[in-house]
């Protein structure tokens, strides 16, 4: 699946040699997420770090293992965004990945652990009404070119690729940050779900497939 968008841009599934960059780009993003924060907590941050580093990890694994899209936006080679995708029938579930859960444990803790199960379960029973939607877990774009519009052009590809999934109803995203909620707003995302996990809430938007959508 390869969507050019101009000569040096393109969108593709992230080679397994970018792991490493994608795993930075995610932690970047992610390092002041309020929900991990919450979660993942420690006083030390060092420990935080260490564990958010092996969260990551985890997460990348799982969705290699998983077959679910992992989606990244390469400028002449060079990933610049990524995005990691869970479809709905996907079996790509943290409690039946046994091997995921278990190192998560060792490096995050068993509360921790189970906190984020709960979380992604939440979710998903809030998007089953959705039909077969696909839900973003992660998205991160590389810190040295944020605000050139590489986070809008991965997104836009990515909804052009759902388009061409017959039984695909649309793109789920939670969010806790007000301005990453009007980045999506913009892109056409409504609030249709307030969720609230450990006394942090977000918004669950949702964007529907346009199944008209031409190629970009």
């Amino acid at each position: 699946m390869n969507a050019e968008l101009q000569p040096e841009y393109l969108i593709r599934y992230v080679s397994p040699e970018d792991t490493n960059v994608a795993a930075s780009l995610l932690y970047q993003a992610y390092h002041d997420d309020p929900i991990l924060r919450n979660v993942l907590g420690d006083k030390d941050e060092q420990k935080f770090e260490a564990k958010l580093r092996a969260l990551i990890r985890e997460e990348l694994s799982s969705f290699g293992q998983g077959q679910q899209p992992m989606i990244g936006l390469y400028e002449d080679d060079r990933l610049r965004a990524i995005a990691c995708l869970i479809e709905a029938d996907s079996e790509l579930q943290a409690a039946r990945y046994w091997h995921w859960r278990l190192r998560l444990m060792m490096s995050a803790g068993y509360l921790q652990t189970q906190a984020l199960i709960d979380k992604e379960q939440a979710i998903r029973d809030a998007l089953a009404q959705k039909g077969h939607y696909f839900f973003l877990a992660f998205i991160a774009v590389d810190p040295h070119v944020h605000g050139q519009g590489f986070g809008r052009t991965l997104m836009r590809g990515l909804e052009e690729m759902i388009a061409d999934v017959p039984a695909a109803s649309g793109i789920g995203v939670f969010i806790t940050n007000p301005d990453h909620q009007a980045f999506f707003h913009h892109l056409g995302y409504e609030v249709f779900q307030t969720l609230a996990f450990n006394k942090i809430r977000g918004e669950l938007m949702f964007k529907a497939t346009d199944k008209s959508e031409t190629a970009l």
